[in-house]
């Protein structure tokens, strides 16, 4: 059986080691390389090409993420699993932004840093199961946020719309009135509607939004 050749990038010689002994055990992996340092990091990583590279972000000579960033650019097929103790959501982001391949914290148990060895080896994205939770939510609020976005838009009737137009043309309540040959008050409550459909309070954002949608493309007659 083929093994996963591993390399290792981590400042601390006792956590290597301790490393080294458990990846050894498993059939299927073999360490090939380590370093303490980022420079050597790119140094070596081409030269003996492992499948893997566990990489921590808080190395003294480098900032972790423009290592992570220069490997993926020098050898894109390299699986990059992040090994750190950064059990935050912002360091996640900027690591799959950087092109990372998994993401796990030190503290996470033996079976799970070998879990997620495998799973990067098979072209597969790994996340801590203690940040699976917090990304899907960051991810579902983001949806839904995009989601009511988009349904108010869609829920603005025509005469919304022509409102919204003329607001943004610079149209007072009553010269809007007038043209639309409706009262004040209509206008007004039309007005209100649109800044609770489209969440927007004041006129700068919705000419923004009408310029954005082309109402303003027309001409107005």
């Amino acid at each position: 059986m083929e093994k996963i050749t591993i390399f290792i990038v981590d400042d601390h010689a006792i956590l290597r080691t301790g490393l080294k002994l458990l990846l050894h055990a498993q059939d299927d992996m073999e360490v090939i390389g380590e370093t303490g340092s980022g420079r050597e990091a790119l140094q070596l990583v081409p030269e003996l090409h492992p499948r893997v590279v566990l990489l921590d972000l808080s190395l003294e000579d480098m900032n972790g993420l423009e290592i992570l960033e220069e490997l993926k650019r020098i050898t894109p097929e390299v699986k990059v699993l992040v090994l750190t103790m950064h059990d935050n959501e912002s360091y996640l982001h900027r690591v799959l932004e950087n092109g990372g391949d998994g993401y796990i914290l030190k503290k996470a148990a033996d079976i799970e840093l070998l879990t997620a060895i495998r799973a990067v080896h098979r072209n597969e994205i790994f996340l801590d199961s203690s940040l699976t939770k917090t990304v899907l939510k960051s991810l579902y609020n983001g949806y839904r946020k995009e989601q009511a976005e988009s349904d108010s838009k869609e829920l603005l009737s025509v005469r919304e719309k022509e409102v919204l137009k003329l607001v943004a043309l610079g149209h007072t309540n009553k010269q809007i009135a007038e043209k639309l040959l409706v009262s004040i008050k209509t206008v007004e409550s039309h007005k209100a509607r649109l800044r609770e459909k489209l969440n927007m309070h004041y006129r700068s954002d919705l000419v923004k939004y009408a310029m954005e949608e082309g109402l303003l493309n027309e001409e107005d007659n």
